[in-house]
């Protein structure tokens, strides 16, 4: 199965149990402290996420699968200079605010597809060697606990920011699980390797890792930004910069990510428009463009209205750093038609430079 899985482009196959009740206190926990916010269906699953058999019956393992997605053409870092290298590059993007940033992850197709496809190819290829069995693939698209299976099955640990770490790829890579009712040799877990550091949790803009393996959604950027489709929190807007969709902070920080690998797929490279894409650029972008450079990525899930919102915000804390009034006429120019969420953000945007100016 590792042979194959590499064929697929997978980095690592695991095999883990089903028994995951030392889990369920955990995401009772998690689930009754409201950190899951508006995502309801985390609460209509509940315990089932921990229960693999009762998500799908006669579940007796679960194949767990790592892909690496780093674009092929990605620099990596180097021990001896922190100046060179994605995690470097990552940083300077967001220290440029006319820039819109894009998490790393969102800049190719949509993960969903490339690995469920390549998970059923993965389950037909056992399915020639051992004869028909029941499965069901899965790619963050059902109650699973993707993080404990990962653990369980050894591709590495719980990392601080509630991310699987590995020691030899970081955390920069996609999980994906075929529920199996065949009882395959589970492979062993490893140990963690995080330490004393808290990095990923000192460097959170919005303080969303509000303890060591305990993330806040509410606060978190990747949520407000993709997940929720309401207005963002003014509380967090400022915090937000630059980022249109997602939020990689707690990764560029990692010293783990040292390790992380490349894609060996094509799937992953970035789109030319998502690469380093202008504000205001993004910004001019009618639905009709929105779809179409959308077309095959995740991004296009949260839709035109949120995209829009979320450019919104990026360029009043644009307008507030640089002062550009082309920035201020982009905003303004949008608020007749604006619908009411969209005009909430547009002037917020356009009050940032007075309130820059006032406070300092």
């Amino acid at each position: 199965m590792r042979a194959w899985g590499h064929e697929l482009g997978f980095s690592q196959i695991g095999v883990a149990g089903v028994d995951l009740h030392e889990a369920e206190p955990g995401l009772l926990a998690w689930l009754q402290a409201g950190f899951h916010g508006d995502m309801q269906y985390m609460q209509a699953h509940g315990l089932k996420r921990a229960r693999p058999a009762e998500l799908v019956p006669g579940t007796l393992r679960v194949v767990t699968a790592r892909m690496d997605y780093l674009p092929r053409d990605t620099v990596l870092g180097r021990d001896d200079d922190e100046t060179v290298g994605w995690q470097a590059t990552g940083w300077q993007r967001l220290h440029d605010a006319r820039l819109g940033n894009v998490s790393l992850y969102a800049r190719g197709r949509d993960y969903h597809k490339v690995l469920r496809q390549r998970l059923q190819k993965l389950a037909d290829r056992l399915q020639d060697a051992v004869g028909p069995f029941g499965h069901r693939v899965f790619t963050d698209s059902a109650p699973v606990l993707e993080v404990e299976l990962a653990q369980r099955s050894g591709l590495g640990w719980r990392g601080k920011h509630t991310l699987v770490l590995s020691r030899d790829g970081g955390s920069m890579f996609f999980l994906g699980e075929i529920y199996v009712d065949l009882a395959l040799p589970v492979t062993e877990p490893g140990g963690a390797h995080c330490g004393q550091c808290t990095a990923c949790l000192d460097v959170c803009p919005t303080r969303a890792i509000v303890a060591p393996y305990r993330l806040d959604a509410r606060r978190c950027l990747s949520y407000l930004t993709i997940e929720q489709d309401g207005p963002i929190p003014e509380a967090f807007r400022v915090a937000m910069g630059n980022r249109i969709y997602g939020c990689d902070d707690c990764q560029l920080v990692c010293p783990w990510n040292k390790y992380a690998q490349r894609s060996t797929l094509p799937d992953f490279d970035r789109r030319e428009a998502l690469a380093e894409p202008p504000l205001l650029v993004l910004w001019a972008w009618s639905e009709a463009d929105f779809l179409r450079h959308t077309e095959g990525s995740a991004i296009r899930r949260i839709g035109f209205a949120r995209w829009r919102r979320n450019l919104a915000v990026a360029l009043g804390n644009a307008w507030r750093e640089t002062g550009d009034p082309a920035i201020a006429e982009a905003l303004a120019a949008a608020q007749g038609d604006a619908a009411p969420l969209l005009r909430e953000h547009l002037d917020w945007a356009l009050a940032q430079r007075a309130r820059a100016a006032r406070s300092a």
